[in-house]
């Protein structure tokens, strides 16, 4: 078993670093794609978009890279116990982080539908929702990294904050739409960037309650109703 000679277990041991040192940076990336595109709508900037594909496609490659690491170590190295619940955990984990680069990429490809527009929907709390969303990711993140269960059941609470704000901006811009009804698009444009950004957060809820269930064996999914993530 990995744990048993000093050899083996001295790589198995920089293999999880590895392992948790990929999912950080992926992390990391997918957080910045995040703010970047957030940032791109919200100024209405279409040359930022660019930046946040290219940062789609590395977090599509850093999912693949770890998978591959994960399924070459439970292959050869069996683990047991604590480092298959974290090994396994990792695999889904991955999954999420890369739904949110393409929930990043969808809200920057939204910037071209308004950046010539000549009216565009108050949207006062997209911001709100993305710096809540890219502080649960986060905060789930670390939760994983340090095996804090409490951390990441704290991220589990801050999804109503989120669905809050976009309920609060559907019903903003929905009413602009009322008064403008030759702007149909622009406002729907907004719509799609909110709702995206709502998943984000929805992503991160994910990974806190994987979180969970790694630190105590305790499957707290579904518990708080159904999200529906929606399709990448």
């Amino acid at each position: 078993m990995p744990r048993q000679g000093g050899h083996v277990s001295r790589d198995f041991e920089a293999e999880l670093r590895e392992l948790r040192g990929h999912l950080l940076a992926m992390g990391a990336r997918c957080e910045r794609a995040v703010h970047l595109a957030v940032g791109a709508f919200l100024d209405r900037d279409p040359q930022r978009v660019s930046e946040v594909a290219a940062l789609d496609a590395r977090i599509d490659r850093d999912e693949m890279e770890i998978d591959e690491l994960a399924l070459r170590m439970l292959a050869l190295r069996q683990p047991v116990a604590d480092d298959l619940r974290f090994i396994t955990t990792t695999l889904k984990c991955v999954t999420d982080l890369e739904r949110i680069g393409d929930e990043a990429l969808n809200v920057s490809e939204r910037v071209a539908d308004i950046a010539l527009a000549a009216a565009v929907p108050p949207h006062p709390e997209l911001a709100e929702m993305s710096a809540a969303a890219q502080s649960m990711l986060r905060e789930a993140l670390d939760a994983f990294v340090e095996r804090d269960a409490a951390r990441a059941e704290a991220v589990l609470r801050r999804d109503d904050e989120v669905d809050a704000l976009y309920g609060s901006a559907l019903r903003r811009v929905f009413e602009w739409m009322r008064l403008h009804p030759d702007e149909i698009p622009v406002g729907q444009a907004v719509v799609s960037a909110a709702k995206y950004i709502e998943r984000v957060a929805d992503h991160a809820t994910n990974l806190a309650e994987q979180v969970v269930f790694m630190v105590r064996g305790d499957d707290v999914r579904h518990q708080r109703g159904d999200r529906d993530p929606g399709p990448k």
